[in-house]
């Protein structure tokens, strides 16, 4: 993408209303305005609030908030030239229980209030395979932490991915770490039993991983 097209999707984020940009110091140094708010001030119900994170494009969050009118979601990523695309289409097709944040996932305890998030959803991470990037890997231990913070006591993550090794240190962590693991799929489409929003929703480069016949695997899990 060319550097002219990301600033004119920079420029257009700016005058959606469904997209969200706080600076660092805003989250950090101060009380973020919508902190423990999402729903009363931007959805304006009481709905279930889902999260997904690493969002890209906002496909995935975008498919969901059609599917299900009835929740609100939130896509998160730092990359807003990326999510213009799912916010434009929001608006677009007049979808109003979806939203956009640009900012850094290891700030979502500054962006959402304890106990105020229903789901989280982790679409095709990077899997951070060396050793020295584990930190950086969205399944560790503080990540964990993190998520837990602001997800409700019986809250759910879903983590899917093409990544096997992903799947494998996810899944060994969550055991290692007495989580509790709802379910497990190494292979969604191939094996019966997949949940429908597991199923029913690819993202582009879903469709190109399912091209090349790469086997997309799922764990939904909640963390103790």
């Amino acid at each position: 993408m060319g550097s002219k097209n990301k600033l004119k999707r920079f420029k257009e984020n700016e005058t959606f209303d469904n997209v969200f940009q706080p600076t660092r110091a805003e989250l950090v140094d101060a009380e973020y305005q919508y902190k423990g708010q999402w729903n009363k001030i931007v959805f304006k119900n009481k709905n279930p609030l889902v999260l997904e994170l690493g969002c890209g494009k906002g496909e995935y969050s975008v498919a969901l908030a059609k599917k299900y009118p009835n929740k609100n979601f939130i896509g998160i990523d730092i990359k807003g030239a990326r999510f213009w695309r799912g916010a434009k289409t929001a608006i677009e097709e007049n979808i109003p229980n979806v939203a956009f944040i640009r900012t850094q996932i290891e700030l979502i305890e500054y962006v959402f209030a304890e106990n105020e998030v229903d789901e989280i959803w982790i679409t095709f991470p990077d899997p951070q395979i060396k050793y020295k990037r584990t930190k950086h890997r969205m399944t560790n231990s503080q990540f964990l932490k993190r998520y837990k913070h602001v997800l409700k006591p019986d809250g759910i993550m879903n983590l899917k991915t093409d990544s096997e090794f992903m799947h494998g240190y996810t899944l060994g962590l969550l055991h290692g770490e007495g989580h509790e693991v709802l379910y497990a799929n190494n292979d969604v489409y191939r094996q019966e039993g997949s949940p429908e929003e597991v199923t029913s929703v690819q993202t582009f480069y879903e469709n190109q991983y399912l091209q090349k016949d790469k086997p997309i695997t799922y764990i939904r899990f909640k963390i103790n």
